[in-house]
């Protein structure tokens, strides 16, 4: 057999293989549906409302993806420690769950360009006699495990030497351990700060002030080797964007003018 014929015909059968192989994307708009993982106790991103039907910004976010590829929407409530799993586990098809874009989550799944971006608050109780960032040290903080904002309040709390940190499943068990006394305060975003305190749920809490976090920019998700679908979805943060999508969500679920999605001296 001609080897120089054997070779090509290895490679084209490769290729042929290859074209014929669908996609993520593919099959999500195959299958009619899109599953998202969303967090449901990160209000306004992600709740419950009085009838137990998930809302929010991040619930409206993942509707209209949906939207754009013509399929229906499903809400797969995700702890924060699950968004991940949720995804490698199939579970999910996307998350739409406010994650960090870190470097280390980088190895195991994709990001889009941030879709939103937080700052960060202390939330404390009336009575647990902190009145700053500073004012931290020495206390009982705590924050959701595996969080941007736990992961550098753990950090500082190691820097001081004093006081210690504890970690918690979900935004919910942090507010209530709180409220409870069991910690003295937490750092959370300022949307969600404002959300809770709002919602009358864990009496005398407060926020005092900033915390020094670099801006948290937060990416939709999707298994890393997914391009088609990470490309995608990349475009669909530009669309909501750039057609006043994004502005109009961050009005109704938080009010405002939107933070800014871009990075000075970046290419994105």
């Amino acid at each position: 057999m001609n080897m120089n014929y054997f070779a090509g015909s290895v490679v084209a059968a490769t290729l042929i293989g290859t074209m014929a192989q669908a996609d993520k994307l593919d099959d999500i708009i195959a299958s009619g549906t899109l599953r998202c993982a969303v967090v449901l106790d990160f209000p306004p991103m992600g709740s419950r409302d009085e009838t137990n039907t998930p809302v929010g910004f991040d619930v409206d976010y993942c509707n209209d993806l949906a939207a754009a590829l013509g399929i229906d929407a499903e809400i797969v409530e995700t702890p924060f420690p699950d968004r991940i799993p949720a995804l490698v586990s199939g579970r999910a098809d996307v998350g739409v769950a406010s994650t960090s874009d870190t470097l280390e989550r980088a190895k195991t799944v994709g990001f889009s360009v941030p879709y939103f971006a937080f700052t960060n608050v202390v939330l404390t109780r009336e009575d647990a006699g902190v009145d700053s960032f500073e004012g931290l040290k020495g206390h009982t903080v705590g924050s959701v495990a595996g969080t941007f904002e736990a992961i550098a309040l753990q950090e500082q709390v190691d820097a001081w030497g004093e006081g210690s940190f504890r970690s918690y499943q979900s935004q919910a068990d942090v507010f209530l351990s709180l409220a409870q006394g069991q910690i003295d305060a937490t750092v959370v975003t300022s949307t969600v700060a404002a959300s809770v305190i709002e919602s009358g749920k864990f009496d005398g809490l407060k926020i005092e002030g900033d915390a020094p976090f670099d801006i948290d920019y937060v990416a939709l998700i999707g298994l890393r080797q997914e391009y088609g679908l990470l490309n995608y979805l990349d475009l669909f943060v530009n669309q909501q964007v750039r057609s006043g999508r994004y502005q109009e969500l961050f009005d109704k679920w938080v009010g405002g003018d939107a933070p800014d999605l871009t990075i000075a001296k970046s290419y994105r």
